[in-house]
């Protein structure tokens, strides 16, 4: 069922894509385009990809536990051991851990913007997931060391603040520099323009 329903959602968002293009609506079709490729990216692509993903994270995190002997990771399981001096804690990298939805948001965009052209937009979208990959490494680093030095307690503050602080502080810079930059870099006003190329 659902993948019927993912055909029919598919096929209308195709069709609505080539009419705001045929209507010159380049607004529209951005905000058109990229809602309807992240709703399809949900239906077609998380359910293969955030098991993996988890999996990548896990392992990336695991690398500096290992070095620092704080905690272990078990990547193909998607878990993290913290084992504290206040006691043990697995840390499960699931669904919304796995950075799955912040990664389809971000494609969903830059597919969409037209300040690049199509090269840049497939460079930009493998080094930007590899960003979001690192930048939610560190997050669940820092959720594991400050339970490592200050125990259990601690899980609430580090998951639902200090980590999250992290990981969207560095969301925020990569938006800053792959949209908002570029934009304003890259725009033009009459024969006046922002970039260096003269």
């Amino acid at each position: 069922m659902t993948r019927i329903l993912g055909v029919v959602i598919l096929l209308v968002w195709l069709y609505v894509l080539r009419v705001t293009r045929r209507s010159e609506l380049p607004a529209w079709r951005f905000i058109w385009g990229s809602c309807g490729l992240f709703v399809l990216m949900m239906i077609f692509i998380r359910p293969y990809c955030t098991e993996p993903l988890a999996q990548v994270v896990a392992a990336v995190a695991g690398g500096f536990g290992k070095l620092t002997g704080m905690f272990q990771s078990y990547f193909k399981y998607g878990v993290i051991f913290v084992n504290s001096k206040a006691g043990a804690i697995s840390l499960l990298i699931d669904f919304e851990c796995s950075g799955i939805l912040e990664i389809m948001a971000f494609l969903s965009l830059l597919a969409f913007f037209r300040a690049y052209t199509v090269y840049e937009r497939v460079v930009v979208g493998i080094l930007g997931t590899f960003y979001i990959i690192l930048a939610n490494a560190l997050r669940i680093i820092s959720i594991a060391v400050i339970i490592y030095f200050c125990g259990m307690p601690s899980y609430y503050v580090a998951h639902t603040f200090v980590g999250r602080i992290i990981f969207y502080g560095l969301s925020v810079l990569l938006y800053f520099f792959v949209f908002t930059r570029t934009q304003i870099i890259r725009q033009k006003v009459g024969g006046f323009t922002y970039g260096t190329d003269q």
